[in-house]
């Protein structure tokens, strides 16, 4: 997963979406045949390959451009000029698709675990890395939802209703058991987290801890109830400090 959130409902879609356009079979293989010509390709190209007309083939086409699989643009195939209006041609996007049911964030775990490496301190061990890693990337995604909302400190209940955004695009399937306690039904790094739980779920809950400090949320602690087939985080009431801090910051 990259540094800057994407709203989870979109992204989710918009692969539903992209899977959805490649089950017509003309329009996969129209689609396979352009990924391998790694070159723009006309219509006419398009339509042969798959043996239908160059009007089926524009309507499948334009199916993918709507869907982020391709690209359209006016030009030549192979760059070659031209005298004349230029055909439309078609070339894959860069997209990658992805659907997990239930989501799975393996990817930003990587991200975290390469960052724990490159950035590995001499008074501190792999683990402790991959912790302070996951600490201060959540810290930063919070500071930059901060930015969003009005300044000053964010009660329990409001606070949750910030932090719901993050762990719903991010496959932790929140629910509210009640106004100041939030319970994770999903573990977006699972079965990763069942390997190696003690890291995992320590990073886990750093993530999340991060996010909390640099949204500024008071009397909300992230703290490690595992329960079976549950993430192993839950978001509920902590004490605070006369600044805002909870116990398990203080």
């Amino acid at each position: 997963m990259a540094s800057d959130p994407t709203p989870h409902a979109d992204a989710a879609s918009t692969a539903i979406d992209s899977v959805s356009a490649l089950s017509e079979e003309s329009r996969r293989r129209m689609f396979l045949f352009i990924r391998r010509a790694r070159r723009a390709v006309t219509r006419d190209e398009a339509a042969a390959s798959v043996g239908i007309s160059r009007k089926l083939a524009a309507f499948h086409l334009e199916k993918l451009v709507d869907a982020g699989l391709l690209r359209a643009r006016y030009g030549t195939p192979g760059g070659i000029r031209k005298v004349g209006r230029q055909p439309k041609v078609y070339e894959p996007t860069d997209a990658q698709i992805t659907v997990s049911i239930p989501d799975r964030r393996h990817e930003l775990l990587a991200d975290l675990l390469l960052d724990a490496v490159l950035t590995e301190g001499a008074d501190e061990n792999a683990a402790q890395a991959a912790v302070r890693t996951a600490e201060q990337r959540g810290r930063r995604m919070g500071e930059a939802a901060r930015q969003e909302i009005r300044p000053g400190r964010l009660g329990p209940e409001r606070g949750l209703t910030a932090c719901e955004r993050l762990l719903d695009q991010y496959g932790y399937e929140p629910v509210r058991e009640a106004p100041t306690r939030l319970r994770l039904r999903n573990c977006p790094f699972h079965p990763l987290a069942a390997k190696a739980p003690d890291l995992v779920c320590g990073m886990n809950r750093a993530f999340l801890c991060g996010y909390l400090d640099g949204l500024q949320v008071k009397g909300v602690e992230a703290v490690l109830a595992p329960e079976p087939g549950e993430c192993c985080v839950l978001l509920a009431p902590g004490t605070t400090d006369q600044d805002g801090r909870t116990a398990a910051e203080g």
